[in-house]
């Protein structure tokens, strides 16, 4: 049956492809990230920008993205929204997002994040172009279906690779480590009481994977920020929470030994086995392997203000993610018969909160994390890059005083209510200039344990969280896009070689 319903996948994504490329340039566009990484700003932000690029209200207007070729050179002609085309995944709600950017009900004092990626989503938009002379000029489409999914679902791929007692034994090894023994103790404590050749137990596998979510959910929280943390399902369950598919927990169990079919071991690893066949390979031949393009957001900030173990877990996380990717290089056979990702980028997302001196710095960050799995998947063929970027800029850059020594590069803006420096609390409402400080000229600095004990001058930053900023309008009142960094260099990377 399994078969079956493989060799059926793949007959509708032939022919799917088939339609795809009769209709003209097509790409699949995968957005994830780690929680709190922007992928809803990036999606809202990429939205609004090009079906806007070519709007009356912009003409006269500095151009916003000079780095995407094909507006640069007045080539874009119109983009806008289609019906998208898998009838069975959520749209990805771009009208609540913009409105919750520009202020609800038209009221700037009202303006908030959107929500996160908690399911998979997603739309569809048409760029019209004109295309250069050559061969064969004359005006052209690009039709963009982007796929938005919670990067914590990619980090559940590799347990397709792992049984129940390896991942079980990786998970333990995880949670025995010095900073996240004391969030995983009780956890821990209760499975440890359990024996896993005792008859099975709906309570004890119901309040073991409590106790392990809670474990995972503290783990994500701001002050630890770890990454690695799947089943990625446990944290966003949808309409799984409660089901028996998320009712199980790693156990400390001996992977040579046979467990009577109704203990506790048998029916936690038969948990793990349904979690594997009908949430994570579905996802990954439904959705995943279907993608032509690929962009990883990063929040490397977080990260790196929780400290060197999370740098270190992000890192781990990251890998994950590549190996997880099918990429290589797309020719006319693969993209009908077996689609692979040929582009991969990796941006680290909230450059905004950093003084422009300090993004190359952000970058060789992100690129130092990703150093490793990089070269792996540039050995298929893979094209990969990395920037740092801010897809919605939420504030702006200014030289302050700096206390009777030379003036500071700072950013202005107006920090979330509640976010902290020392003794100062934000209310959200008012405007401050804040010293992000400066990223260390040495990437391999981020992940020394000496932290903030570190030699003076090599780790000294410390980033709070910004309020959307004011909405510019056009004089017909209508919102214009948002300003950026770089999103016009990822839109290049991303799709700008299929508008030549």
């Amino acid at each position: 049956m399994a078969l079956f319903s493989d060799l059926l996948f793949e007959a509708r994504a032939v022919a799917q492809s088939l339609v795809n490329l009769s209709a003209g340039t097509h790409i699949r566009l995968g957005v994830t990230g780690l929680s709190r990484a922007g992928k809803t700003v990036f999606i809202t932000a990429l939205i609004e920008h090009l079906t806007k690029a070519t709007s009356p209200s912009l003409r006269g207007r500095k151009n916003t993205l000079p780095v995407f070729r094909v507006h640069a050179e007045g080539r874009l002609i119109s983009g806008a929204l289609e019906p998208q085309p898998d009838d069975n995944v959520p749209r990805f709600a771009y009208e609540e997002h913009e409105e919750a950017l520009n202020g609800e009900g038209g009221k700037a004092e009202r303006r908030i994040w959107p929500q996160s990626t908690r399911r998979i989503s997603e739309v569809r938009l048409r760029l019209q172009y004109q295309q250069k002379g050559g061969m064969n000029p004359g005006r052209r489409a690009l039709t963009l279906d982007i796929v938005d999914y919670p990067g914590e679902w990619l980090l559940d791929l590799p347990l397709l690779e792992k049984s129940f007692a390896q991942w079980s034994q990786d998970s333990l090894a995880a949670a025995s480590g010095a900073a996240r023994a004391p969030l995983a103790a009780q956890w821990r404590g209760f499975c440890a009481q359990r024996d896993p050749s005792a008859k099975f137990s709906e309570d004890d596998a119901r309040r073991a994977a409590e106790l392990f979510t809670a474990y995972l959910r503290a783990c994500r929280g701001e002050e630890f920020s770890f990454s690695s943390l799947p089943p990625g399902r446990f944290l966003m369950p949808g309409d799984l929470a409660g089901s028996p598919a998320l009712t199980f927990s790693p156990l400390a169990i001996d992977p040579n030994r046979a467990y009577p079919p109704d203990s506790l071991a048998a029916m936690m690893e038969r948990r793990y086995e349904a979690y594997k066949s009908h949430v994570v390979k579905p996802f990954f031949r439904d959705h995943f392997s279907r993608l032509d393009r690929q962009i990883v957001l990063v929040d490397a900030l977080a990260a790196l203000n929780a400290g060197p173990a999370a740098m270190r877990d992000l890192e781990t996380a990251l890998g994950d993610v590549l190996t997880a990717f099918r990429a290589g290089r797309s020719n006319i056979i693969s993209t009908v018969f077996r689609p692979k990702i040929d582009r991969i980028l990796f941006a680290a997302t909230k450059a905004d909160h950093l003084h422009h001196t300090s993004h190359d710095r952000l970058e060789a960050i992100l690129r130092h994390l990703t150093a490793k799995a990089i070269e792996r998947v540039k050995g298929v063929g893979a094209e990969v890059d990395v920037i740092a970027l801010a897809a919605v800029r939420a504030t702006r850059e200014a030289k302050v005083n700096g206390h009777g020594g030379p003036a500071l590069e700072a950013v202005i803006g107006t920090p979330l209510d509640g976010e902290r420096i020392g003794d100062e609390v934000f209310d959200g409402k008012t405007e401050a200039a804040i010293f992000p400080g400066e990223l260390p000229q040495d990437p391999k600095a981020v992940f020394r344990d000496a932290g903030r004990n570190a030699a003076p001058g090599e780790v000294d930053y410390r980033f709070v969280r910004f309020r959307p900023p004011m909405p510019i309008r056009a004089a017909d009142g209508s919102a214009l896009p948002p300003p950026h960094i770089r999103l016009d260099r990822a839109f290049q990377f991303l799709f700008g070689d299929k508008m030549t």
